[in-house]
């Protein structure tokens, strides 16, 4: 099945920018980053910042953007069946360029896990960008896996590298 990636989440504020892979079934049905109620995304985000929880999904991108931190995804389109990164197939990816031009502000991207790391270094490459600095932080998905860190560990190192970036 054919799958195109959302809207970034993005303003002239924004320097992080978080970058996933593609989103899953749920977010693409819903058209909202991280969706599904088991990913972990919002609930580091929040409590990086000790505050709760926000419930409707606009509140959720407006604080993210109060944060100087913006979303998108490297895949624009690619052929899947679920959500599972492994399946992705026929990827084509973002036009960063572009996009970078247009939105010069941004100074550090975070991978949000391996995959899009991989994807982003296979078709780009980190030294196209020089003046961005990258980061890869473990992945937010709920997904077991041999090397998955537990819920603690993924906050206490997203927390402190998006502490360390924003006072950067």
């Amino acid at each position: 099945m054919n799958k195109e990636c959302l809207k970034p989440i993005i303003d002239k504020e924004s320097k992080i920018l978080v970058l996933g892979s593609m989103p899953g079934e749920e977010s693409l049905r819903l058209q909202q980053y991280y969706a599904f109620n088991r990913n972990q995304f919002w609930d580091i985000i929040f409590s990086t910042f000790n505050r709760s929880q926000e419930v409707l999904y606009e509140s959720k991108c407006e604080f993210l953007l109060s944060k100087k931190i913006a979303l998108w995804d490297v895949i624009n389109t690619c052929n899947r069946e679920g959500s599972l990164d492994s399946d992705i197939k026929n990827e084509i990816i973002n036009d960063f360029h572009v996009f970078f031009n247009k939105h010069n502000n941004i100074k550090f991207i975070i991978f949000n896990g391996g995959k899009a790391e991989k994807t982003f270094k296979k078709y780009i490459g980190k030294s196209m960008f020089p003046n961005i600095k990258f980061f890869k932080l473990p992945s937010t998905s709920p997904m077991r896996g041999k090397y998955v860190k537990s819920l603690y560990e993924k906050k206490k190192e997203w927390s402190s590298m998006l502490i360390k970036l924003l006072d950067y």
